[in-house]
């Protein structure tokens, strides 16, 4: 007899049941995990010794319980001794389920992650992203990784995901492969979808996901002051592509969209209210609209790139490289320049949120307008109080003494 099997049996009240009876369950414990399940036997409360968890007595109805409870714990640990003998995975649920007839297919993670990813895959453009799959790809890959370094094994069942599995993925992120805390989050909520979607379809009985709050360090985002910016815009490139990135990267500093809401942008979004140009286009990513007035900056790139090859034969008024080759020249474009921050292309949208308005003394309420921000919150990770603005304000107070 397995000192990791237990298994008990005690009378559980449902609502329908007549108030001086309850029905009979029966708990699995096996390795400290629990299964339980209910033997559709009712009881009389008065009659069960709850300290020997069988009938009390030894009338006939006492004993027929007890034959009913003996047989169904021999069958338990017969099921346990065969699983032994077979050297199948062994646990409380799996136990249950084939005493109760539910040999269901056993639902492997990585199995779940795949299908999942593949399934995202065929709704690129209508709902996700690249971008996105390319993070959950990236999640299923280190947990590919993780499975093999804690557990040496290329694939687990999806019930034997735990608290302990996430913490441990948590720290293995931060450690092996020197994620900052934020980005282990993300990946961390990103695993989090597919073990709700095992949840959701009853593959696993509980959440592990149920105890584990995850937790975000603000973290200072940067960006670039008027002088730097004023920098990059003037400087003479001669290489075209360096050139045509800086213009695209200006844009999103004067606009506060990002590469992929120019990528896609066109004549359609240009519109004219009688008294400006306005751009007015949904957010790539959120879907939520940005109404953004077109100043004279990026009304003149627009004039410059309005011949360009690449948008006279498209719908689109920009000639956008991919993201991974603007973030690569934006670096030889900041070395030109003298500016030793690493320049992104969402470095843009930071500047256009800090640099360009707030400091400027445009109200946040507006700028989450541009920004398409469905909340101010978002809006508040991207503010920053330059010292000049904070100077400009205390004059007030220094006048006042």
């Amino acid at each position: 007899m397995s000192t990791l099997l237990n298994i008990l049996f005690f009378p559980k009240k449902g609502r329908s049941t007549p108030d001086e009876q309850a029905v009979l369950y029966s708990r699995i414990t096996y390795n400290g995990k629990r299964a339980e399940f209910s033997t559709s036997r009712k009881i009389k409360l008065q009659a069960w010794n709850s300290k020997s968890g069988k009938a009390k007595g030894t009338s006939e109805e006492a004993r027929a319980v007890n034959r009913f409870i003996d047989h169904i714990r021999a069958s338990l640990y017969d099921i346990h001794d065969r699983l032994v003998r077979e050297g199948k995975k062994i646990s409380a649920k799996v136990i249950k389920d084939i005493y109760l007839g539910k040999e269901d297919k056993q639902y492997m993670l990585m199995e779940i992650f795949q299908d999942h990813n593949y399934q995202m895959e065929k709704l690129l453009g209508k709902g996700y992203t690249r971008g996105t799959l390319q993070r959950y790809n990236a999640c299923k890959k280190h947990i590919e990784n993780y499975l093999a370094y804690r557990y040496k094994a290329k694939d687990i069942p999806v019930e034997d995901v735990d608290y302990s599995f996430i913490t441990g993925f948590d720290h293995y992120l931060k450690s092996e492969k020197d994620c900052a805390h934020n980005t282990a989050q993300k990946y961390i909520v990103n695993f989090k979808k597919i073990i709700r979607i095992a949840y959701a379809n009853q593959w696993i009985e509980k959440d592990p996901f149920f105890h584990w709050k995850g937790t975000w360090k603000s973290s200072d985002r940067g960006y670039l002051t008027d002088a730097e910016l004023q920098r990059l815009s003037e400087k003479d490139l001669d290489i075209p592509r360096l050139d045509l990135v800086r213009d695209m990267f200006v844009f999103c500093c004067y606009t506060g969209l990002s590469f992929g809401d120019i990528e896609k942008l066109t004549e359609d979004d240009i519109i004219f209210d009688g008294n400006k140009k306005w751009i007015k286009t949904k957010r790539k990513k959120t879907k939520t609209l940005s109404s953004i007035p077109l100043l004279k900056i990026p009304e003149a790139i627009l004039e410059k790139y309005k011949d360009h090859p690449r948008v006279v034969i498209s719908e689109n008024v920009l000639p956008v490289l991919s993201n991974q080759k603007s973030n690569a020249y934006l670096k030889e474009i900041a070395d030109l320049c003298g500016i030793k921050k690493n320049l992104t292309t969402h470095l843009a949208r930071h500047t256009f949120a800090t640099t360009v308005t707030l400091s400027k003394g445009v109200p946040i309420e507006s700028v989450a307008k541009m920004l398409g921000h469905r909340s101010l919150r978002t809006t508040q990770i991207y503010a920053k109080v330059l010292d000049s603005k904070v100077a400009k304000d205390m004059e007030i107070v220094a006048r006042g003494m």
